[in-house]
């Protein structure tokens, strides 16, 4: 059912938060069987991540969102400003609720939503497990709040040292607005004496910065993380984009200009010697405490192909991805689409229940594709292509 080729990271995952390891390895299964024994079907995913905003208070070099050439060029002022309403989303939580998945929420930046305290507070109070993915830069005014509510995971994208991070986000100070933040939240929980939110750091490899692996890993040993994720960096030619949307175009009737921020006239400038070396290096360290893991968790040859071509296809996993089986994304529409980035809605829930959209026919075609082609062309540049 796994890949194999992330075990170990799932091991590091389980050991630091066991209870949850084991409940979501449960729900797992669960889905592999409808996967392998059912025509689309699926049982009730493991998580729901729910994007609150589109708005973000930073432009982030390499976002699909906000980047250079990210996917929030293409939507207008009124689509930019969409929300679901605090009832609204009470709602969802109590439908949710029955099958007891984790609760994501991103953006954008989710502290840009005015009520997300209130959401937290209610989805705790359904005995649900809620994460968040930041920035972090407004965490420090939040930290009392976060760990009040037993927020039970955040996880921060930090994405060099100082200089180099603030270089990647486009703005000075954000380095120190969200490690200030974490520091705030971890003195909290110190003198409540609890050890939520868990704070689990994901960088991005990237030109700036994969040549300081090892000085990202000691500054989240520093802050007191958990994890460290790096994940490879997300690129896809132009040819690939056009394949891509005319074959979506062909069998859904729409276009996934989402990836349009991920396009790029150029490979990546990345030894990728010095990248391998790196890695090595930060693998072989037993002087940190926290767990540090690389996503995908390519070979050494693979690393190499990724990042010099643009026509890349694993051989270490399999080509072919469970996601739509496992997790369920709610946009701030109310659109519920199968896949983050693929700009694809199979219903709303503004017109209909959850679990009647989840096993509904436009949910079941679309797996019933993907499981009859494996991948799209811009799936292998795609992290939830690896993820299960």
């Amino acid at each position: 059912m796994l890949q194999r080729r992330n075990i170990a990271r799932n091991v590091k995952k389980a050991l630091s938060q066991p209870g949850y390891a084991w409940r979501a390895f449960g729900q797992r299964f669960r889905s592999y069987l409808t996967y392998r024994l059912f025509d689309g079907l699926s049982s009730y995913p493991e998580t729901v991540s729910i994007l609150l905003t589109y708005m973000c208070n930073l432009r982030c070099k390499m976002c699909g969102q906000w980047g250079e050439t990210g996917s929030a060029k293409f939507y207008t002022p009124e689509v930019l400003r969409q929300k679901l309403g605090l009832e609204e989303l009470k709602t969802l939580v109590d439908e949710l609720a029955s099958f007891k998945p984790t609760i994501t929420l991103f953006g954008g930046e989710p502290l840009l939503y005015r009520n997300w305290d209130e959401l937290v507070a209610y989805i705790k109070s359904k005995g649900l497990r809620a994460n968040m993915i930041s920035n972090c830069t407004l965490l420090e005014d939040h930290a009392e709040a976060v760990v009040e509510l037993g927020l039970d995971e955040i996880i921060f994208s930090l994405d060099g040292p100082e200089e180099v991070h603030d270089e990647i986000r486009n703005r000075k100070g954000t380095f120190r607005r969200a490690t200030s933040g974490i520091t705030a939240v971890n003195r909290l929980k110190k003198e409540r004496g609890t050890d939520k939110p868990v704070i689990n750091i994901n960088s991005t490899i990237f030109d700036f910065n994969y040549h300081l692996l090892s000085e990202m890993a000691e500054i989240a040993d520093r802050l007191g993380a958990r994890t460290i994720t790096f994940h490879h960096l997300i690129f896809i030619s132009r040819r690939t984009y056009e394949e891509h949307n005319r074959i979506f175009r062909e069998l859904f009737g729409v276009e996934s200009f989402d990836w349009a921020g991920f396009v790029e006239d150029e490979l990546p400038n990345i030894d990728t010697d010095v990248l391998i070396d790196e890695m090595h290096k930060l693998r072989r360290r037993r002087d940190l405490k926290v767990k540090v893991t690389f996503y995908p968790n390519f070979t050494d040859e693979e690393v190499r192909r990724y990042y010099t071509s643009f026509d890349f296809l694993p051989d270490s996993y399999k080509r072919r991805c469970l996601s739509p089986w496992m997790v369920a994304y709610i946009f701030p529409d109310g659109s519920v689409r199968p896949c983050l980035s693929l700009n694809l809605s199979v219903g709303n829930i503004r017109e209909g229940s959850f679990k009647e959209i989840w096993n509904g026919e436009e949910y079941r075609r679309f797996r019933r594709i993907v499981k009859e082609r494996g991948f799209f062309p811009v799936c292998p540049k795609c992290t939830e292509f690896y993820r299960f």
